[in-house]
């Protein structure tokens, strides 16, 4: 699908955005130190990249889910702050940002749930994105095409003219059901429209390289 006439630029948050792996795996171990459980394993630590925390909890503790709502109750007690020091911001987001507002609307689709808010207030991106669209916000999380059909609803746009940059096959199948050009990055394994590794690449592939 070509990626031209681009309205609104829509991006993934974690390994996106940001490079949250650490944040995400101290986060959810302590919970399950907490519960007195075993630390993730390499997949589920994969699992927890890409999916809700309701999700996520329920993968975990899928041998004990009389846990689940023990987990639930800490994780709302201690929150997330604590672990939004680990996330490490993409290097080019900010410049990335700073040109697509001079012409595209921005936006986020990310299965957070009740932290992206903070993470944005923390990283002082709170005024950098006209939309921000958490698994909170909708009844299906991705890879549901739901939160995108939200970003193309709000902006009043036809489906190609969104761009969604994302790392996971949850991003890849949302993109594909909702219609809208899918830019990959940092996962050479998806099927997309271009591949990225750096986010000011998506400067030049919607056709604002020129001043």
């Amino acid at each position: 699908m070509p990626i031209n006439h681009i309205a609104v630029v829509a991006f993934d948050c974690d390994g996106v955005m940001f490079d949250s792996a650490d944040a995400n795996i101290a986060y959810y171990n302590q919970i399950l130190d907490h519960l007195g459980r075993s630390a993730m394993t390499v997949a589920q630590e994969a699992f927890s990249h890409s999916h809700t925390v309701a999700e996520s909890l329920a993968h975990l503790l899928a041998e004990v889910p009389h846990l689940l709502p023990q987990a639930e109750a800490y994780r709302k007690r201690t929150g997330y702050l604590p672990f939004i020091r680990h996330m490490r911001m993409e290097p080019h987001l900010r410049a990335t940002l700073t040109r697509l507002r001079n012409r595209c609307k921005t936006a986020i689709a990310t299965n957070r749930t009740d932290t992206m808010n903070r993470v944005l207030e923390e990283h002082g991106l709170t005024d950098d994105f006209d939309l921000v669209v958490s698994a909170a916000d909708v009844t299906h999380p991705k890879p549901h095409p739901e939160q995108l059909f939200t970003i193309i609803d709000h902006f009043g746009v036809r489906p190609e003219a969104v761009c969604f940059i994302g790392d996971s096959d949850l991003d890849q199948q949302a993109a594909d059901a909702a219609g809208v050009p899918f830019i990959a990055f940092g996962n050479h394994d998806l099927q997309a429209a271009a591949h990225i590794d750096r986010l000011d690449r998506v400067i030049d592939l919607i056709g604002m390289g020129a001043p």
